[in-house]
């Protein structure tokens, strides 16, 4: 253990010194640098997968169920998505360098705001191997150096696409140092890695709520953290059926295994008769699980393909990550808004309505990071944003919130120029 944190040092030091370098590199030579990466991740796709089998057979052989192993499984067009999403990275503007709220003050003296890398971002990661990608990808487009440590069921994987990283990065001209990756797979080194704030900036932890509450208790530096996502739909009394069903079916059922997808359906009474049916005949399509409020079970019968349980007090406020939905029928706009509050964990909650005042009462009156009008909360995410990936989803309200793009990886430094001012 001993040479494993002296190697963890190391590479905190290498990444730090690198950074340094990061700050004022070339926006060329960084788009190199990812364009390299996607070209690699195209000529080295078989390469890829047979890494991410071996990952693949220890995970079913130690049993990992199969949400976790969907997060795990990388084929061939979830890695051209990849690459498109590096090359997006690539074709976003270069945020280092701008300058903000640029004023002369009455002296003279000419003062602005430079927007800078954070400096060395340190990773942990759970089960998803193309958030190493992802990462570092963002990362060396905002100027910064990163440190991966990602979790031992995707070793074979990220040990891979990290060395894939590198040697790309090395091909563009980036700073040594600049992507490093923990190849020692000891939770131990969590810990120490926690302890490196003289070279992490900034820690940002994925995966389960008990992971990310560890790290946020022990990290001696600045945490940015999603914790879970537990997203609800309301669907309004003025809400078009249509829209209600296709917008719940889609954030229950396009990728149920990640934070943005639904967890709860808040249905208003008025329309709960006609609207429930409906949706559930779709749901029970893709063998979802509804688990029904007292009067949800009165509108819904258990018919073929339809899973109907009576909710608990534990389904309210619960991250699913599963074909699995809660129900309940509210009496008015202003009952799920208080459900939101008291069981949202300030990710993700849409309304479906066709009334302007219901809508705007929402966006206004819902905490969270991202707030939707007839929309699926499956948007949620960096590429779907415009971002190119994200780092994570924050769901804090300092420094980043949301989707954690290559704006939010950066800070700014004040610049004043004078002629010559003293201050009287």
């Amino acid at each position: 253990m001993k040479n494993a944190v002296k190697e963890l040092i190391a590479k905190g030091m290498a990444a730090k010194a690198a950074s340094r370098k990061l700050g004022y590199l070339s926006t060329e030579v960084k788009n190199r640098a990812l364009e390299n990466i996607a070209a690699d991740l195209r000529a080295r796709t078989k390469e890829i997968l047979a890494a991410n089998k071996l990952d693949l057979k220890a995970a079913s052989t130690n049993g990992i169920n199969e949400t976790m192993q969907d997060r795990l499984l990388l084929n061939a067009a979830r890695l051209e998505a990849i690459a498109k999403d590096v090359l997006n990275i690539a074709a976003l503007p270069d945020p280092v360098g701008e300058m903000l709220d640029t004023r002369t003050m009455p002296n003279g003296l000419l003062i602005g705001k430079k927007r800078v890398p954070l400096g060395v971002i340190g990773a942990m990661y759970e089960s998803r191997p193309n958030v190493t990608i992802d990462i570092s990808a963002l990362c060396i487009k905002s100027g910064n150096a990163v440190i991966l440590r990602g979790g031992k069921e995707a070793f074979h994987s990220n040990l891979m696409l990290a060395e894939l990283v590198q040697a790309a990065c090395d091909r563009a001209g980036m700073p040594a140092g600049a992507v490093q990756f923990v190849d020692n797979t000891d939770r131990e080194l969590v810990g120490e890695m926690l302890k490196l704030s003289e070279y992490i900036d900034l820690i940002i932890p994925r995966g389960t709520e008990t992971f990310i509450k560890f790290v946020k208790e022990n990290a001696k530096m600045g945490v940015v953290a999603g914790g879970i996502g537990v997203c609800h739909t309301y669907v309004d009394a003025s809400a078009d059926m249509d829209k209600a069903v296709n917008i719940v079916f889609n954030a229950k059922v396009q990728k149920p295994s990640v934070c943005n997808a639904l967890d709860t359906v808040l249905v208003h009474r008025a329309i709960a008769e006609d609207y429930l049916p409906l949706a559930a005949k779709e749901l029970a399509k893709a063998g979802v699980e509804l688990h029904c409020d007292k009067d949800s079970l009165k509108i819904l019968k258990p018919e073929k393909g339809l899973k109907l349980k009576a909710a608990v007090k534990e389904d309210w406020g619960k991250e699913f990550l599963a074909l699995t939905a809660a129900i309940k029928i509210v009496d008015s706009l202003d009952e799920a808004l208080e459900h939101i509050a008291v069981y949202g964990s300030g990710h993700s909650e849409a309304i479906i309505t066709e009334d302007y005042t219901s809508g705007m009462r929402f966006l206004n009156e819902v905490d969270a990071a991202c707030v939707y009008v007839n929309a699926s909360t499956r948007f949620t995410d960096g590429g779907q944003f415009g971002l190119g990936a994200e780092v994570g989803i924050s769901t804090q309200k300092m420094h980043a919130r949301g989707p954690m793009g290559l704006k939010e990886l950066t800070t700014y430094k004040w610049l004043i120029f004078g002629s010559g001012q003293a201050r009287p």
